[in-house]
């Protein structure tokens, strides 16, 4: 043990004999260990704010789309596919044992008016079930009535933030408002919701699907999603899916993306995006051990007389080795420390000034990051540590 504090003590004493030099070597390590540490943690956040907000819907959700493509479906499908999907096709889809609801998705923007005020918002005609299927909640009326899809009547559900601007201090329900050229009775009003994924799900009102064909002129359903039942497998679902609209079409020229594929996408996206970005701060780390490799050589041409010493009182070139090699671990890992503080300093800032940004440092990070610098430490001075443990006593001593 006494030895052991005879060795840092040595070690201390060196990194303070030469500060500036110990100074700037350990910032390198500090500000690579801090960037790696503040953009990882950027992606880590991100990743899990992106997971989360499409998980809040559950995880047994399908979307079929028109038109067939390689990569996750999009409303861009309609213009390659060779049918459109129709209410028909939902009605269809709803048949299958293993689905609960099927609800068919379209959408546009549209100017809404009531009470001589107007608004340009968000429209989604959408079936019944969407508040069942998407989890949503109505704070007070009723979500669409289950109506005959084709002849649903005109009536009109309002997110938050629409109800509050239309009709200010005002109870909305059974009030007349205008959609475009359509006129709706409002029969609910959702509970809030906020944005997700960039969409404000609160500024927006929901009409039965045909009525928004009839609004936006189209044809075809952009989407139809399907919730499954508990107990099934996703694949068992898709199977059936695919069986039911090829008996129909004729073709597969449709798309069907289950949740979890989305969210392999965008876990390998943005864990390639967390990748790259940690990757810039190595560029630090890189420059901190060359400073590592360039100050532990120095300090050997400097301590040539302290090594011969050393050797003469009986030091082994293991024990020099291992000095050397510890003095370059010891500064890293002093300059890792202080990248840990800054990279949580600056994370900290950074949500407390922009609330919105997520920011997740796992403690699996941390510690990685801490034995990357040492371990820098420990390679950047093998060749100091060697070259010093070769001294040959005598010839070390002379150079005094």
């Amino acid at each position: 043990m006494t030895e052991i504090f005879d060795h840092l003590h040595f070690i201390m004493t060196s990194i303070r004999a030469k500060r500036m030099q110990s100074f700037l070597t350990g910032l390198g390590i500090a500000v690579g260990i801090g960037m790696v540490i503040l953009l990882t943690s950027m992606g880590e956040g991100l990743q899990r704010f992106v997971l989360a907000e499409f998980t809040q819907f559950g995880t047994n959700l399908i979307a079929i789309n028109p038109g067939k493509v390689k990569t996750l479906g999009t409303p861009l499908g309609v213009l390659g596919s060779e049918r459109l999907l129709t209410l028909d096709d939902c009605a269809a889809l709803r048949q299958i044992p293993q689905v609960e609801v099927a609800v068919p998705v379209t959408q546009g923007n549209a100017e809404v008016k009531a009470g001589g005020r107007t608004r340009r918002i968000t429209v989604y005609g959408v079936g019944p079930d969407m508040d069942t299927a998407f989890r949503l909640r109505v704070a007070s009326g009723r979500f669409l009535p289950p109506d005959d899809p084709r002849t649903a009547r005109p009536f009109v559900v309002l997110g938050q933030k629409t109800s509050n601007e239309l009709f200010p201090n005002a109870d909305p329900l059974g009030q007349r408002i205008l959609i475009g050229n359509i006129p709706a009775r409002v029969i609910g009003v959702m509970e809030s919701k906020g944005q997700i994924l960039g969409f404000d799900m609160d500024d927006t009102v929901y009409i039965p699907a045909i009525r928004a064909l009839d609004l936006f002129n189209r044809e075809g359903l952009m989407e139809i999603d399907i919730l499954y039942r508990q107990g099934y497998m996703a694949q068992e679902v898709v199977a059936a899916i695919r069986r039911t609209l090829l008996n129909r079409h004729g073709q597969e020229d449709f798309t069907i993306t289950t949740q979890q594929q989305m969210l392999d996408v965008l876990g390998s996206v943005l864990g390639m995006l967390t990748t790259a970005v940690g990757a810039l701060g190595g560029i630090s780390l890189l420059v901190g051990s060359v400073g590592i490799f360039t100050v532990m050589t120095i300090a050997v041409r400097e301590r040539t007389a302290e090594i011969g010493l050393l050797r003469a009182l009986g030091a082994t070139r293991s024990q020099i080795l291992m000095l050397f090699l510890l003095e370059g671990t010891v500064l890293a890992g002093i300059g890792g420390a202080a990248g840990l503080l800054l990279g949580f300093c600056c994370g900290w800032l950074l949500h407390t000034f922009v609330p919105l940004l997520p920011i997740h440092t796992p403690w699996s990070f941390v510690v990685l990051a801490e034995l990357l610098s040492m371990a820098i430490g420990i390679i950047a001075g093998i060749m100091p540590a060697r070259q010093a443990a070769r001294l040959d006593p005598l010839e070390a001593l002379r150079s005094e």
